[in-house]
């Protein structure tokens, strides 16, 4: 039965109805980093909430600190399990004028076996794969064996304003046994995915003033502090030469057994990575699923179009740090204030800047990650691989540590999808394989008792 609910998913993601669903989500210009895009936040979710109430859920909306949320109720039975879902409606700028071809990325164009569009990879496409996954399982079974709640919000790529707060304030509505959502990539197009949490993200930004405007290079170079030099040095006293984060602080220490074990043999990121670069003695897919990292995301002194021969007057740059579970995350400036301290920097200004996200995880050993990955290599006939949290970042903490979940992600992305960039695209053999592979993940549930899968995360 499970085998056959995978090739049922991979039919209905092969009919002209999805690529027409598809187009319409596409269609949306939902981009949350601009404030006129008020109006298509709210139809999106108009246009879904169609869908939904076609199925037999109950839809409310809801505002939270001036930003939109859906939740999308099915109930069958209070003895059932009961998972929650999630999922995002907003994407990052469209970027037009940069695409291939000149593509409108508010238009699905299909270009050999690839589709293109804003939000086909985060999250629009991956959001209709499960939809249509729902539909499979009730269209072979008549009913999910589970209730399911399924939040969509539309503020992800702006770092989730209201999101912890809501989901705080609507704790008994989105009461669950476990989180079971997808976003983010799998570690190859053909290779089902599973992932457990997420990286922490921090991003600092570093400022060196040393006085209000340049000065000749030649008529004072040698005497005068030049705060780009400096600025290269403070920052090289963050990283070793190889990347490796010298702040101990700004790292978990250690890593579990367990999750050592999950990533054995595992080439991360499709092996267009660098095998000698970062910390020492890890491998790669360590260092990205389970180890810090720390990343110079921008550099500024003088005017680098149009250099003149002047010492700049001051000199910034803009820091990130990806924290895997088991970090402190309390002090992670303070820790870096200290740091810079230590090291002769004392000059150097921080801030924090941009949305921050904390690191958390489900244990690899959990029974209900256990049992959605079984379900996959059941119904596929290969197990997926299971990657103890994501090297981005994601507001897994809210549901994990916020409302006690074990999380479960299955991600149905490609690492090249080319997300937040132009060019976003999928292959349409991914899109149809991944319907496959949760329309199995959902069938899993049906006679699965609640008091299985609630065990709350102790990693």
């Amino acid at each position: 039965m499970t085998q056959t609910l995978y090739k049922a998913g991979i039919t209905a993601a092969q009919t002209p109805d999805f690529k027409r669903r598809l187009a319409e989500l596409i269609g949306f210009r939902t981009d949350a980093t601009v404030p006129e895009s008020g109006p298509d936040l709210s139809a999106y979710l108009d246009h879904i909430s169609q869908w939904f109430a076609a199925l037999g859920f109950s839809v409310t909306r809801h505002t939270q600190d001036g930003h939109l949320f859906l939740v999308v109720q099915r109930l069958e039975g209070a003895d059932l399990p009961t998972i929650l879902s999630y999922s995002h409606g907003d994407v990052v700028s469209g970027m037009a004028g940069r695409w291939r071809n000149n593509l409108d990325p508010w238009t699905l164009t299909q270009i050999g076996e690839d589709w293109f569009g804003r939000g086909i990879a985060d999250n629009k496409g991956q959001f209709l794969v499960n939809l249509t996954a729902v539909e499979t399982v009730l269209a072979q079974r008549g009913r999910l064996g589970a209730n399911v709640t399924w939040l969509i919000e539309m503020g992800e790529e702006i770092g989730s304003p209201g999101l912890a707060t809501f989901c705080q304030t609507h704790a008994d509505l989105l009461a669950a046994d476990m989180l079971l959502a997808s976003d983010g990539p799998r570690v190859a197009v053909d290779r089902p995915t599973v992932f457990l949490g997420a990286r922490g993200g921090a991003t600092f930004r570093l400022d060196l003033v040393r006085r209000d405007a340049g000065r000749h290079s030649g008529n004072f170079g040698g005497a005068l502090r030049n705060p780009a030099l400096e600025m290269a040095h403070a920052l090289a006293c963050i990283t070793d030469r190889t990347g490796a984060i010298q702040i101990p602080d700004w790292t978990p220490g250690t890593i579990p057994d367990a999750t050592r074990q999950a990533l054995a043999g595992l080439t991360p990121a499709g092996g267009a990575i660098d095998a000698d670069w970062g910390a020492p003695g890890l491998t790669p897919a360590e260092r990205i699923h389970a180890w810090s990292s720390a990343e110079v995301l921008a550099l500024h002194a003088g005017d680098p179009p149009a250099p003149v021969n002047a010492i700049p007057p001051r000199a910034s740059a803009w820091v990130q740090l990806r924290f895997a579970p088991g970090t402190d995350d309390t002090r992670l400036e303070a820790t870096l204030r200290s740091h810079l301290d230590a090291h002769g920097f004392a000059d150097v200004q921080i801030t924090q800047e941009g949305p921050f996200f904390a690191a958390s995880q489900t244990p690899v050993d959990h029974p209900a990650a256990q049992l959605i990955a079984a379900a996959i290599t059941e119904g596929t006939g290969s197990a997926p691989v299971i990657l103890p949290a994501l090297g981005g970042s994601l507001p897994n903490d809210i549901f994990c540590d916020g409302l006690g979940l074990p999380t479960v992600w299955v991600p149905h992305s490609f690492p090249s999808c080319s997300q937040h960039a132009p060019d976003e695209h999928l292959p349409k053999r991914l899109l149809q394989d991944a319907t496959g592979v949760m329309s199995v993940a959902l069938g899993a549930l049906s006679g699965t008792r609640p008091e299985d899968l609630r065990a709350r995360p102790t990693g």
